[in-house]
């Protein structure tokens, strides 16, 4: 019996493409529930149960421990457990795993967050803030400056090809975005050429493209669901 398929709940973004790789490197079955972050989507009840941040990716796998389907939000924590899951691209062995989740959290905690606010401050923000600009703009700088010396002496972040590597595609193929050039950073540039030459990272990266793309994030409408966001 064919195993029923992941549900990812994804939009077209370096967070979704994340998830969307994983699964298309594991070669996982999976059906896309498309969230248009644009329409506000991202609040309705129904996701906010699998996903209480109100943020994509998140998915539902009806196989989960145990033969009972579990839900899981944040990007991070979805692609450890695809690779437990799978034994793919998380290693088991105790300094390699290490190796692979410091990456991890560094994409998570910096090279993410970093990267989103000089995309924000740099394109949709709907005044000029040239303090925040710089500010992000450098700390992206800062990072991709890490991450060039981490890969000079090795093929990608942990050695091998792993999740950390899949958590950063996404950020770094929008250089530009942040003001950054990768003549500047030789080695992350070599690493980001190999990677998204894969097949699978190239068909991730393509799913629903084209409904994102269709989503002007210029639009006040958009930006009041997107930006500025208060408990409520």
């Amino acid at each position: 019996m064919k195993p029923a398929p992941i549900e990812l709940f994804y939009w077209s973004t370096p967070n979704g493409w994340k998830i969307s790789i994983m699964l298309e490197e594991c070669r996982l079955p999976y059906v896309v529930r498309p969230i248009n972050i644009g329409k506000g989507e991202q609040f309705d009840p129904a996701f906010l149960a699998i996903a209480p941040n109100n943020r994509i990716p998140a998915i539902v796998d009806p196989d989960g421990p145990g033969g009972r389907p579990i839900s899981i939000f944040e990007s991070g924590a979805i692609l450890q457990y695809l690779g437990r899951k799978t034994g793919k691209l998380y290693p088991t062995d105790e300094r390699k795993r290490v190796e692979v989740e410091q990456w991890l959290m560094w994409q998570m905690g910096g090279l993410g967050p970093m990267a989103g606010q000089a995309h924000h401050f740099r394109q949709y923000a709907r005044e000029q803030v040239p303090y925040a600009i710089k500010r992000y703009t450098d700390e992206v700088n800062r990072l991709y400056g890490v991450m060039n010396r981490r890969l000079a002496d090795r093929p990608f972040l942990a050695g091998a090809y792993s999740i950390a590597d899949i958590a950063c595609i996404g950020w770094t193929s929008r250089h530009e975005r942040q003001g950054q050039d990768l003549a500047d950073f030789p080695h992350v540039k070599r690493w980001l050429d190999t990677l998204l030459a894969r097949p699978a990272v190239a068909r991730g990266m393509a799913l629903a493209a084209e409904a994102a793309t269709a989503v002007d994030m210029t639009d006040p409408a958009v930006q009041a669901l997107l930006f500025g966001q208060r408990a409520r």
